[in-house]
C-alpha cells in the first residue's frame, strides 16, 4: 500500500530532500507541496493526502493552525510535524492541534520516514528530545487542587496505568512489553483500552494526559 504524503514546508531545498529521498521508496508517495500553512489545507481539502509532513514556522497561517484545520474534520488527514531542534517552543500547542507526531529535522533520515508510516499507520510518534520538553513544559505549570482526581485517570487498571506511564516516558511497545514481561500483543491491547477510557485520539495524547496524570516523573 502507497501512502500518499504532502510535504508543507517553506524552505524549498527541505521539500526537494524528502521528495527525492521518498521516491527511492515504493511505499512513499509525495503527492503534493506547500510553502505556507494555507496553502496546505487547501492542498488537504483537494486531494487528500494520508500525511501531511508539516513545519510549525511558515509565513501567513503556521503550522499550528493549519494542523488544526486539517485535523477538525470527521475523517481528517493525520499530521507529522517535522521542523527544527531550536523552533519547537511550540510543539504542545502542534500536539493540542491534533498532530499525530513530532520529529526533529536533524533525526537520521531512515527514522523520519519511519516517523512517517507510523503515523500514516495511524499511530502516533514523539522525538525523545521532544518527549523531555513536553515534560519541562508540565514542571512550569500548577499543580492539580489537592484532592481532585487526575483528569481521565477513572476506571483505568493498575496494570493500564503502568502502561500509561511508559507510554509517557516514550516507550515503544516492545519496550514496555520487554519491561513489564508481557507480550507485545498485550501491550497493544492495554493500549487500546487505554485510548478508550481517556478518550485518547492516538498516542501522543496518551502521552500528554500521563503528564496531565502526574504519572512521569519530570528530571531535575
Amino acid at each position: 500500500m502507497t501512502v500518499r504524503v504532502v510535504l508543507a514546508d517553506d524552505q524549498p531545498l527541505v521539500r526537494s530532500g524528502l521528495r527525492v529521498l521518498m521516491a527511492d521508496h515504493g511505499d512513499l508517495q509525495v503527492v503534493g507541496e506547500a510553502a505556507t500553512g494555507a496553502e496546505a489545507v487547501r492542498l488537504v481539502n483537494d486531494i487528500r493526502p494520508d500525511i501531511v509532513v508539516m513545519d510549525i514556522r511558515m509565513p501567513g497561517m503556521d503550522g499550528i493552525e493549519a494542523t488544526r484545520l486539517i485535523t477538525a474534520g470527521p475523517a481528517p488527514t493525520r499530521v507529522l510535524v517535522l521542523t527544527t531542534f531550536d523552533e519547537d517552543d511550540h510543539v504542545y500547542g502542534a500536539l493540542r492541534a491534533g498532530a499525530s507526531g513530532f520529529v526533529v529535522k536533524d533525526m537520521a533520515l531512515d527514522d523520519i520516514l519511519a516517523a512517517v508510516r507510523v503515523v500514516a499507520a495511524g499511530d502516533a510518534l514523539i522525538a525523545p528530545s521532544t518527549t523531555r520538553r513536553l515534560i519541562a513544559d508540565f514542571v512550569g505549570r500548577p499543580a492539580p487542587a489537592p484532592g481532585r482526581p487526575p483528569r481521565g485517570g477513572e476506571g483505568i487498571t493498575e496494570r493500564e496505568r503502568e502502561v500509561l506511564t511508559l507510554i509517557g516516558r516514550g516507550r515503544s511497545n516492545a519496550e514496555i512489553a520487554e519491561e513489564l514481561f508481557i507480550t507485545v500483543a498485550t501491550t497493544k491491547s492495554h493500549v487500546s483500552r487505554l485510548l478508550t477510557k481517556v478518550r485518547a485520539r492516538d498516542r501522543v495524547q496518551l502521552v500528554i494526559t500521563a503528564y496531565e496524570m502526574g504519572l512521569v516523573t519530570p528530571p531535575r
